[in-house]
């Protein structure tokens, strides 16, 4: 289901405003929250906002090349204070650490990076040949499409419209997965309406849609799924690097990988390209995977 070109204008403007905070004084910020169905806040969400905070203490002339946090607490859906510490400012790097407060309880703690913009070696590993989005179905109608099949959990939030559009190039079933190989996952995403010319929104938005399908390549290699309720999972930590330049308005393949599960922890990765095949962000992740007993009848 594509929304209408003002719906689609809405939704997104709704998610660059939710990159938005407010002063406090003393770099601190205030930032308000989505419900998008899940029991705590979006970890995305969180990584998202923390980057803006930090971002609000440094010169433009530093874009953010790193970033390395840890969720602490489930977050409610409510609003999140930001503290950002100024660790160091260099001759060349700048290092700002974040933490993330609901009601005084420590959530998440973030520290980034920025650095001048230099001249140095270049490579990467080249995209893999995958199938474009252009007919992929999206993770939105795949939902659909369940109907009342879909859990109860599930069945208003998750068939909402988003401003984030998600196209798998293997798309499965959402209920009954096929146990496939870890490295077997990759996504197409972009935001369906332009987004403003600021580079810093499009790096706070890919932080945000990088949480987004992360942890599930450590769940292929065994047919598990989210929406079972067979799988408790929890983001542990994320981290994130900035390579070149991109805007999120353009489709970005998100090809991911997970090298181990063990001692109930899924450790995932992701390489993000443009559609030219330029490799512009890398992503890791380790995260909590508990499996749980399903009643019978």
């Amino acid at each position: 289901m594509t929304p209408d070109t003002a719906t689609a204008a809405r939704l997104v403007d709704d998610l660059v405003a939710l990159m938005q905070l407010e002063p406090l004084g003393g770099d601190r910020f205030l930032a308000q929250s989505e419900d998008i169905g899940t029991p705590a806040v979006f970890g995305g969400q969180v990584l998202g906002q923390s980057l803006m905070a930090a971002n609000l203490t440094v010169g433009a002339d530093r874009p953010v090349h790193s970033m390395h946090a840890y969720f602490l607490l489930p977050g409610e859906h409510a609003p999140i204070e930001y503290s950002v510490d100024r660790v160091r400012d260099g001759r060349s790097f700048t290092t700002r650490h974040v933490v993330a407060r609901q009601q005084e309880r420590i959530i998440f703690e973030m520290s980034a990076s920025f650095q001048t913009v230099d001249d140095g070696v270049e490579h990467q590993i080249d995209m893999p040949e995958v199938a474009g989005p252009e007919g992929l179905v999206s993770e939105l109608d795949q939902r659909i499409a369940l109907g009342d099949r879909l859990p109860e959990p599930w069945r208003s939030k998750a068939i909402e419209p988003h401003g984030i559009e998600y196209r798998r190039v293997q798309p499965d079933d959402l209920l009954a997965p096929v146990p496939r190989p870890a490295s077997d996952s990759a996504i197409w995403m972009r935001a369906i309406a332009p987004l403003p010319d600021d580079p810093m929104v499009h790096r706070a938005l890919l932080a945000y849609a990088s949480d987004h399908g992360l942890l599930r390549a450590a769940m292929l290699p065994h047919g598990l799924s989210f929406m079972t309720g067979q799988v408790r999972p929890a983001s542990l930590d994320h981290a994130m690097w900035f390579h070149r330049d991109f805007r999120f308005d353009d489709w970005l393949l998100y090809v991911l990988d997970s090298p181990s599960a063990s001692g109930a922890r899924g450790l995932c990765r992701g390489s993000i390209y443009t559609r030219d095949g330029r490799l512009v962000a890398s992503t890791a992740q380790e995260g909590m995977l508990r499996i749980r007993a399903l009643k019978k009848g």
